[in-house]
């Protein structure tokens, strides 16, 4: 009796293993190859490197930049067309790189704090959506991180392990716990 008690429980957590974290977060390298600088080209860098992504609760934004030369700050959308830091939401990060986690839907606005470099176009508005949304096991590939700022070893940022993974993981886990009940 205490082996089938064993066995229901496992059997359980298994299935819940392989139901949880079905959503894959993706991992976004801001600028991509460019990083997190002052571009050439203004502002228009930053908005065009955004068009064609889709940003979601749970993915995580890169920001590659040198320590001492540039930070990141989230800010509220005036502070934002006003290159200020009047709005801030939370602190500025000065240590590069910096990730931060998107956890609400919305617009979402980042600047440079450095001198005249929000102004000199180095800021970033984007739009969060929900999650719900999310085809699960998907991921994007690597992105390739080698720019000015060279601070990634290997210049690739990978992104989280594939749901399908995780969840094979936790199977086979589950099993072995199984086994081990049966077994012993």
């Amino acid at each position: 009796m205490d082996k089938m008690l064993y066995m229901i429980v496992f059997s359980a957590l298994a299935i819940t293993s392989m139901v949880h974290d079905t959503a894959a977060q993706t991992v976004h390298v801001v600028g991509d190859t460019m990083g997190w600088i002052v571009p050439s080209n203004g502002a228009v860098a930053y908005e065009n490197w955004a068009d064609d992504k889709t940003f979601r609760v749970g993915d995580t934004l890169v920001f590659n930049f040198t320590t001492g030369r540039h930070d990141v700050l989230q800010v509220q959308e005036t502070s934002f067309d006003g290159c200020n830091s009047q709005n801030a939401i939370g602190t500025a990060i000065m240590t590069g790189p910096a990730s931060i986690t998107l956890n609400s839907t919305g617009d979402h606005y980042f600047i440079c704090t450095f001198g005249t470099h929000c102004q000199g176009g180095q800021k970033l508005e984007i739009s969060v959506s929900d999650d719900s949304t999310r085809t699960p096991g998907t991921n994007p590939p690597p992105r390739s991180v080698d720019g000015p700022t060279g601070s990634v070893p290997g210049g690739i940022v990978p992104p989280p392990p594939s749901s399908s993974t995780t969840l094979l993981a936790s199977f086979l886990l589950s099993l072995s716990a199984i086994a081990l009940v049966i077994f012993h």
